[in-house]
């Protein structure tokens, strides 16, 4: 399972979450403690908002802890609202297309889980994927046909219905294949202005998230959103599973219990 964190609030350096807490993003790419594989090397990727509408992004297959690419653009880099993601693959290549965030528009999406049976479900998901939007697609993880499926459901004007709607989706089917491993969605979406944070499974066993307001000042200027503690544990709150955290452009916070059958039907 991958690791990633999500902030927005006052602009700071990348760095100083990716690279620099006790516990930090590059550290739980070699060595996680709440992840199914304490590694997570099968690439890295950070993407931000700058003065463009569109973020930038910086995706690479080595390791987090062994790319100074990563580390001198961290240091250099100033964000208000960005996204960092170690991974940690479950099947598929170490390609650059393959690694986190993705990016499409003024949009940017990562995830921890995976679709279990993907690989017998591969063809049947694609099929999913209108054309104009399939055209989009660079590699082969499930978590980027998420992602595309989030889009032709309505993401831009529906971004709650379309993760709802995707995932009921993708729960149908797997039942029609008759599929018993879980489907495993923790995941962070943004334009740019807000974020959309889910912790979501089909079993028991959601993967980790956690949330933070406040810079380390606990002065409330910022959010932070991770999946593993980057300090201080007493400080972050775990997300309770089925629900999404919403953090708006001035920075509230709001929770949406995530219920598919009803969010699905609208």
């Amino acid at each position: 399972m991958c690791r990633w964190l999500a902030y927005t609030g006052e602009p700071v350096f990348l760095d100083e979450l990716i690279c620099k807490p006790e516990h930090s993003l590059v550290a739980q790419s070699l060595c996680a403690v709440e992840a199914k594989t304490p590694t997570n090397g099968d690439g890295f990727g950070i993407g931000w908002y700058g003065e463009r509408a569109e973020p930038g992004l910086y995706r690479e297959v080595l390791p987090a802890w062994n790319d100074q690419n990563l580390a001198s653009l961290a240091h250099q880099i100033r964000s208000g609202l960005f996204f960092a993601h170690v991974r940690a693959s479950t099947g598929t290549s170490s390609s650059r297309p393959n690694c986190h965030p993705f990016a499409s528009g003024r949009w940017l999406f990562m995830h921890n889980g995976q679709i279990g049976g993907y690989l017998r479900l591969r063809r049947r998901l694609e099929a999913l994927i209108p054309d104009a939007l399939y055209d989009r697609r660079e590699g082969t993880t499930d978590s980027e046909i998420l992602f595309l499926m989030l889009l032709a459901e309505g993401l831009e004007t529906d971004p709650l219905g379309a993760l709802a709607r995707t995932l009921a989706k993708v729960t149908e089917v797997m039942a029609t294949a008759g599929v018993t491993q879980p489907l495993r969605f923790t995941s962070a979406l943004t334009d740019g202005r807000s974020i959309y944070a889910l912790r979501y499974a089909s079993d028991d066993r959601p993967p980790s998230l956690y949330w933070r307001s406040g810079d380390a000042g606990g002065s409330g200027k910022a959010v932070s959103i991770v999946s593993e503690p980057l300090e201080e544990p007493e400080t972050w709150q775990a997300l309770p599973a089925g629900e999404v955290l919403l953090v708006g452009p001035d920075r509230q916070i709001r929770f949406e219990a995530l219920d598919l059958h009803a969010w699905a039907a609208e």
